[in-house]
C-alpha cells in the first residue's frame, strides 16, 4: 500500500473518530477536534504526498508524528476513568497513525534506494 493511500485512510479515521469523541464529550471538550483537524489538514496535503512532493510529504509526517504524540495523553486519561469507548476509539487512532508512520517510513527508504541505484 502506497504512502499516501495509508496517509489519506489515518486522515479519515482521524476525522471520524475526533468528530465522534466531541459529540460523546457533549460537545464540550473542544479539544477532542485537534484530531479532526489534524485529519483535515492530512486530506489537504494528500495530493502532494500522492505526487510525491517532498514538502508535503514531509509536512504530512510531521503532523502524523505531532499527533500520534498528542493521543496517549487521552489515551491514559480514558484508561483511568474506565471509558471503554474512548479507550477503544483514541486507540485505534493510535494504532491507525502507528500504521501510517510505518508506511512513511517505509516510502522514504524506497525512495531513498531509488535514488542511490540511479546514482
Amino acid at each position: 500500500m502506497k504512502a499516501n493511500s495509508i496517509s489519506l485512510i489515518n486522515a479519515l479515521i482521524l476525522i471520524l473518530f475526533g468528530s465522534w469523541g466531541y459529540v460523546d464529550s457533549g460537545m464540550e471538550a473542544f479539544t477532542a477536534l485537534i484530531p479532526v483537524f489534524v485529519g483535515i489538514i492530512l486530506v489537504a496535503v494528500n495530493k502532494g504526498v500522492q505526487k510525491e512532493n517532498k514538502i508535503a510529504a514531509h509536512v504530512a509526517v510531521l503532523l502524523t508524528f505531532l499527533i500520534l504524540i498528542g493521543l496517549f495523553r487521552p489515551f491514559f486519561s480514558s484508561l483511568e476513568r474506565s471509558d471503554t469507548n474512548a479507550t477503544l476509539r483514541v486507540g485505534i487512532m493510535i494504532a491507525s497513525t502507528i500504521f501510517a508512520m510505518v508506511g512513511f517510513v517505509r516510502s522514504f527508504i524506497a525512495a531513498r534506494k531509488s535514488r542511490k541505484s540511479k546514482n
